[in-house]
């Protein structure tokens, strides 16, 4: 096979070491340590070997400094899926899975993984931070709810949310002492459907001391993390509008003006105009305006890819990066499995509850046709596949063409489906060589 990187290299990445391989020989294998100095001796005796290219795989989060570290010394690493490196020969060491990867990014056989710019990492940190800290938060709401089951007190049969505005309201009163049933309805807002009576009833219960102790710390370390996740939004902010400003300076160019009002916020949506930061940071696109994309996944779109599709070719790359397209696997000319890639992917993910979202919450419209039209067909599970990836392809071609979101009726969807079941059915007729007048019942 051609030589395609006549200098190239191969990293396996390891928690306490780094083997690396610059040869095929014994002597063209040294080891390195993980610490800062080792890193820097390990990009120097690459710089001195005349390495030009690095391939090194992704292993857990070990190899994130290194990668960012031989990019520093402009040896043009490449990040490659350990499902692509597996398949060494003999036995399996750290010499030999060095030396195979050396190999196979010598041969150009290794595909490069996708790697977001410094700017979209920071906000990906951000992001994920934020996310675990709901996810935390999520677990004490849990507590709460167990605590306050403990006591027989049915806050959570009675009020669809039991941290929204009335039943903080009520957790407060009884934290701070208050366990008169009718006091405690009295909390709730009007727009509860509960009764009054239901709402007593609901919460009449045996007050413990043990349990409202309980009750009382989850509730504080609740409020605790949401704080932190105010922080944290209020920094990807800051973030975000340094990284506006400092486009400004540099192209020259004003941020665009977004002048729509804002969509009402949930109470997990990021504390600042997202649509307005999706706006300017996509040069004038509004992808807010697709059925079903909130906040949240805006937030997560701007954190995992930054608005910039141009290292997806197609959109069909794109669905595929996101999980999002069968994985057509063919033997003898026949599909022996077709399922999505198992690997989970969060932008992917995030635009599946966009399609849930769609298929649930939407009435018109031709994403929701569509939705309706595949899970009559197939099921709801693969009708939020496919819409997933519907949406995926639309928000390829909004930010790759800037162009606005071309939104269908329902009856344009339904007049091309019809045209396009008229074009099958000519074909096949076509095909099968049948005549008009065979189509005539006697």
């Amino acid at each position: 096979m051609p030589v395609v990187n006549p200098h190239a290299a191969g990293i396996d990445v390891g928690s306490r070491s780094h083997f690396v391989a610059i040869g095929q020989g014994a002597d063209d294998v040294r080891e390195f340590g993980v610490y800062t100095d080792s890193l820097h001796s390990l990009c120097q005796y690459l710089q001195g070997e005349g390495i030009t290219s690095v391939a090194l795989e992704s292993t857990g989060g070990y190899w994130q400094r290194l990668f960012l570290m031989l990019q520093s010394y402009g040896l043009n690493p490449i990040l490659v899926s350990g499902k692509f490196t597996q398949n060494v020969q003999g036995k399996k060491t750290d010499v030999q899975d060095c030396q195979w990867i050396q190999r196979m990014h010598m041969l150009g056989l290794l595909p490069n993984s996708y790697q977001p710019n410094y700017f979209t990492e920071q906000v990906r940190q951000y992001a994920r931070h934020r996310q675990g800290l709901l996810e935390n938060g999520a677990s004490y709401i849990l507590k709460m709810q167990q605590a306050l089951r403990h006591m027989n007190i049915r806050l959570d049969v009675a009020i669809a949310d039991v941290v929204g505005q009335s039943g903080q309201a009520i957790i407060k009163a009884i934290l701070a002492g208050q366990q008169d049933a009718k006091y405690l309805a009295s909390l709730a807002n009007f727009r509860i459907r509960k009764s009054k009576e239901e709402l007593e009833r609901a919460l009449t219960g045996i007050f413990r001391p043990e349990y409202i102790f309980e009750l009382k710390q989850c509730f504080e370390m609740y409020e605790f993390l949401h704080q932190k996740i105010a922080e944290c939004d209020a920094q990807i902010a800051a973030l975000i509008d340094q990284h506006l400003e400092e486009r400004e300076c540099e192209d020259g160019v004003q941020r665009k003006q977004y002048d729509k009002k804002p969509p009402k916020r949930n109470k997990n949506d990021p504390r600042m105009p997202i649509q307005q930061f999706a706006f300017q940071l996509s040069d004038g696109v509004d992808l807010s305006e697709i059925d079903g994309v909130s906040a949240s996944t805006l937030m997560t779109l701007i954190s995992e890819i930054g608005l910039d599709v141009s290292q997806f070719p197609s959109a069909k790359h794109f669905a595929s990066w996101l999980r999002l397209s069968p994985n057509n696997k063919v033997s003898g000319g026949k599909v022996i499995s077709s399922h999505t890639k198992k690997r989970k992917n969060r932008l992917g993910q995030a635009l599946q509850r966009v399609a849930n979202v769609i298929g649930s919450n939407y009435k018109e419209g031709a994403l929701h046709q569509f939705f309706m039209r595949i899970k009559f067909k197939k099921g709801h599970q693969q009708a939020i596949v496919a819409t997933a990836r519907k949406v995926a392809v639309i928000i390829w071609n909004m930010l790759s063409n800037k162009e606005a979101f071309n939104y269908e009726t329902d009856q344009s969807y339904a007049d091309k489906i019809k045209q396009q079941t008229i074009k099958n059915m000519q074909r096949k007729i076509k095909k099968m060589g049948i005549r008009a007048e065979d189509l005539i019942s006697n």
